[in-house]
């Protein structure tokens, strides 16, 4: 029931690795913090936004599909309150940086809900036969983003099911622009592939990015850029035959991160402490056979025009990647432990944050995908140690 509460949930224990106090923030129910390309923090007030199905009256496990709502906590008090009810549940989510305007979508619906007032607006309802993804809000909080793609006949579930297959089989991926007024939308890109990853460029509203979703491997281009004026597509950082590349995000400043992994890398873990596709390769493999040489595995930067314009090479990577204000230090998700990596000098140095963080890595809601709050000096994350998906605080 949109704004009911709860009371605080929050516990705390000591790292016996780091000495490092981490809070856990929830206990009830699964809950799950917004995907690593958006931010659950609030920039201007001390809370989060974040799903859970604490309010369905269900009691499910994180791979039996959850019926997820919004919720905001209060991370002075530890209040917890309901924003929306939707029957069907909420799946991707996306927010203003002041939370005043979340996006969300639930079954075939794109709705927009203005965390002031509580008014919920339909922005886009899908008739056709594909799926809106992940929607983004443009910088001038006039228009929402979102990738739609054809709906076809591939395995669902955990553990990246249906990853490969959807690759192979989705042929008509679009991009599509809806008004946050509800008064209209539009196709602004058409492509032959899977679309996805789509994110507004933080301070230009005519400029955002998607990738060709798939197996890393698999993908000869990943990163491409959208400019809304011309309505033309081009790549950002072009890739070679021994490139690797996703997780792409929009730093506070407006580059675009990047993780180049080398042959072999299809981007994914799964609960076996494998990758789904490419399951001939180790996941800590550098260089494919007959490599001339090691591939070295390195994050990059590139400008808006999609010019890489630092590189740095990393003795290690792990799963998923988020910067600090300044892009000077990474926190990134091992198989085990959550990790600061800092890249402020030539080269990378590693420094354990978290040890044995406990995730499953079963489903996409148990993975960690750490975030930095706007000020850089908090690190939210997730893990379903224990069986259900909870959120986790811990300070750099």
């Amino acid at each position: 029931m949109i704004g009911q509460t709860w009371p605080a949930e929050i516990s705390a224990f000591t790292d016996e690795k780091t000495g490092r106090t981490i809070k856990k923030l929830t206990a009830t129910g699964n809950n799950v913090h917004l995907y690593f390309t958006e931010n659950s923090f609030d920039s201007r007030e001390n809370t989060i936004v974040f799903t859970s199905d604490r309010g369905s009256g269900e009691d499910r496990a994180p791979h039996e599909d959850p019926c997820y709502n919004l919720f905001r906590m209060d991370l002075t008090s530890g209040e917890i309150t309901q924003l929306t009810d939707e029957p069907g549940g909420i799946g991707s989510v996306t927010k203003t940086p002041d939370s005043r305007i979340v996006v969300y979508i639930t079954g075939r619906q794109v709705r927009a809900l203005d965390t002031a007032s509580g008014v919920i607006t339909t922005i886009y309802e899908e008739t056709g036969a594909f799926t809106p993804g992940a929607p983004s809000i443009a910088a001038n909080r006039r228009y929402v983003a979102f990738c739609r793609n054809e709906k076809v006949d591939v395995p669902r579930g955990p553990n990246y099911a249906g990853f490969k297959e959807s690759f192979y089989r989705i042929k008509d991926g679009r991009v599509t622009v809806a008004y946050l007024d509800g008064t209209g939308a539009f196709d602004a890109w058409r492509d032959t592939h899977w679309l996805g990853h789509f994110q507004f460029c933080p301070d230009d509203p005519t400029i955002g990015s998607f990738c060709h979703e798939g197996p890393w491997h698999l993908v000869t281009q990943r990163i491409w850029l959208l400019d809304f004026t011309s309505r033309a597509a081009f790549p950002c950082f072009r890739q070679t035959e021994r490139d690797s590349v996703g997780h792409e995000f929009w730093t506070q400043n407006g580059l675009i991160f990047f993780d180049n992994r080398g042959p072999g890398h299809d981007g994914t873990i799964t609960s076996s402490r494998t990758q789904a596709v490419a399951t001939d390769v180790a996941v800590k493999a550098a260089h494919a056979p007959g490599d001339e040489a090691p591939f070295r595995p390195y994050v990059g930067l590139a400008d808006r025009r999609g010019y890489v314009i630092r590189q740095i090479d990393m003795p290690y990577y792990t799963n998923h990647y988020h910067a600090n204000p300044d892009n000077t230090v990474l926190v990134g998700d091992d198989v085990d432990d959550l990790v600061l990596i800092d890249i402020s000098g030539d080269e990378a140095r590693l420094e354990l944050l978290v040890s044995d963080h406990g995730t499953s890595w079963h489903t996409q809601s148990s993975h960690c995908h750490p975030t930095w709050s706007w000020d850089g000096k908090h690190i939210l994350y997730a893990s379903d140690r224990g069986g259900k998906v909870n959120l986790y605080l811990v300070e750099p």
